[in-house]
């Protein structure tokens, strides 16, 4: 099955994804591959659309996953399919689950003062401040160069964003001054902004963050709420409840969609919680 995990690499190496994307992407197709091999015996040519769909509710009931995640591994399954095997797919076969939406925790105004106001270390706090004051994602402060910094236009160049676009985003100038006793203090790094420190060729990894945060939280006697992502959705929502408007927020946050910007209107204070019922402007009188 080896020859068919690789066949699957390269063809979503070609479509130009990222290595963290193409690990992320192989991780339910080597379960597949493995459940083929070891419970139905067949190559994967062979497979019925029945026993994906077994596939599928085995991959359930042994993982307990959400009904996003299925939806992640169906659509690893269709690449596999049209890709690698060359086969038509059905969506019919095995359509994409509904799914629940739930808003995201984000933290207030004063509680993003208090938590960042309060971290010990330099390095962290500059990253936190970043990720707040220019709603960058963590995977994009962790890719920052010296060069993406523009103190004179205060802007941030984000280059190869999720979107596959680069963007301008703001630069904050108290985050500026921060970032600037930040670099002083760590060697003046002239690639990598903050690099790995067993080797300065090569950006911090993601998950280094994540757990100072968390770490941070209990300092402060708070619930492990925070995540890197909290950070950049209280930008784009208490950027909406300071006035800005939602374009020039899906601008500075990289969305493709408008659509995936309008969530800031139910998180901000002053969003939808601050609209009158027209019951309530008429009066709400009743004759009964």
């Amino acid at each position: 099955m080896d020859y068919y995990l690789n066949l699957y690499r390269e063809m979503i190496s070609l479509r130009g994804l990222t290595d963290h994307t193409i690990i992320s992407y192989s991780t339910y197709i080597r379960a597949y591959l493995d459940y083929l091999c070891s419970i139905l015996f067949k190559q994967p040519e062979d497979v019925s659309w029945a026993e994906l769909r077994d596939f599928i509710r085995w991959l359930q009931n042994e993982r307990n996953l959400s009904d996003r995640t299925i939806n992640h591994c169906i659509s690893q399954l269709r690449f596999f399919t049209i890709y690698v095997l060359h086969k038509p797919w059905d969506e019919s076969q095995l359509p994409m689950r509904r799914f629940d939406q739930y808003l995201p925790y984000v933290p207030s105004q004063e509680q993003v003062r208090q938590f960042i106001s309060t971290m010990p270390d330099l390095k962290q706090k500059t990253m936190v401040v970043l990720m707040y004051s220019s709603g960058l994602r963590i995977g994009e402060v962790c890719h920052l160069r010296y060069d993406d910094i523009d103190g004179k236009k205060m802007r941030i160049h984000i280059c190869h964003s999720k979107s596959r676009q680069d963007r301008y985003s703001i630069l904050s100038k108290r985050a500026l001054d921060l970032l600037r006793q930040y670099w002083f203090a760590y060697g003046k790094p002239r690639n990598w902004l903050f690099p790995q420190q067993s080797g300065k060729d090569k950006p911090i990894d993601t998950f280094y963050l994540s757990r100072h945060i968390h770490a941070h939280e209990r300092r402060l006697g708070w619930e492990e709420k925070l995540t890197c992502h909290s950070f950049r959705h209280a930008f784009g929502t208490h950027l909406y409840e300071n006035g800005t408007d939602l374009l020039t927020i899906k601008a500075l946050l990289g969305h493709k969609s408008l659509a995936s910007t309008t969530i800031y209107v139910h998180l901000a204070a002053n969003g939808t919680g601050s609209a009158v019922s027209p019951w309530d402007q008429m009066g709400g009188g009743s004759r009964d």
